[in-house]
């Protein structure tokens, strides 16, 4: 086989084949790339720190989706109870059973240690758009998972947190909720929704969401830490703060706001600005008098 001749399209390569040969120029295997001669060679790279923040991001949002839902659906009272503790605790044990039957299930299989193809440009993720026409007849398909792992592995989360979502927070709700916490089911109804959706944007938008994650964060930080203090009837700047300190509830959401906050800065490599964690919280407290629609 002459190599030196490339393969049409940015993607397409040969698949060697056990008798010291090769296929025609079409796809590589799932976690296989292609290199310079256009052969497919399988991926064996380590997972790089921007590419473990991404997949932390894809696991924290589920997560704070599992909370959101939790704590819209029960109207949790500014005192934790028991069976809505209970709840959280199982949204974390779901989340974590997920990620780490994720990881197993990814090469190499049954180990923590996952190999990775690297992803060089946005379109590593659109593999399908340019599959090539030759000579503008038919199309070679050589569409594959260039990314390998990070699309198949989030998608396979996705799908294993709605699996332990059913299996475990019904029993959950039966066991410990009925009678006790008011709509506790409605969660894992919105859940049913919310899920789908999540992994249709991904699907959709996963090479943008890849490259902006660590904004994303941010935006998400201030948005959750501006809608927490706006559904607050009382918006005396004493009023918030001493209900900013006085309640648990607000105090673990204000903390988580800081901490998501602090992953987005981290991601971008900005460590300087940890120290801006608390500002947004800060902000909104010190300005709210002035905000006031009664004041205009």
């Amino acid at each position: 086989m002459d190599f030196d001749t490339k393969c049409p399209g940015y993607y397409c390569g040969r698949m060697p084949l056990p008798n010291d040969t090769f296929t025609d120029c079409g796809s590589c295997d799932r976690g296989w790339k292609r290199n310079d001669k256009f052969i497919c060679v399988k991926c064996d790279d380590k997972l790089e720190l921007y590419d473990l923040l991404f997949l932390a991001f894809n696991i924290i949002v589920p997560f704070l989706i599992h909370l959101f839902l939790i704590d819209y659906t029960t109207k949790t009272p500014k005192k934790f109870s028991k069976e809505i503790f209970l709840l959280y605790l199982c949204a974390i044990f779901e989340v974590g059973l997920s990620a780490l039957l994720s990881v197993l299930l990814t090469e190499p299989k049954f180990s923590f240690e996952i190999h990775s193809c690297g992803v060089s440009s946005i379109s590593d993720f659109y593999t399908y758009f340019f599959n090539p026409s030759p000579g503008y007849e038919k199309t070679l398909i050589c569409t594959q998972e260039r990314v390998y792992p990070l699309q198949t592995l989030v998608l396979i989360f996705y799908a294993s947190c709605v699996f332990f979502m059913l299996l475990f927070r019904p029993i959950l709700n039966e066991r410990y909720c009925k009678n006790k916490v008011e709509r506790a089911s409605l969660a894992v109804y919105y859940g049913l929704y919310a899920f789908p959706l999540l992994a249709l944007i991904y699907a959709v938008a996963g090479g943008f969401i890849y490259f902006s994650f660590p904004y994303i964060s941010l935006i998400i930080s201030c948005a959750v830490n501006a809608g927490h203090f706006a559904m607050k009837q009382d918006q005396d700047t004493k009023q918030l703060l001493i209900s900013s300190l006085t309640s648990i509830r607000n105090v673990i959401i204000i903390v988580g706001n800081w901490l998501l906050f602090s992953f987005g800065i981290v991601s971008i490599k900005k460590y300087y600005l940890l120290l801006l964690a608390p500002v947004p919280s800060i902000f909104y407290i010190i300005t709210a008098k002035f905000t006031n629609p009664e004041n205009y």
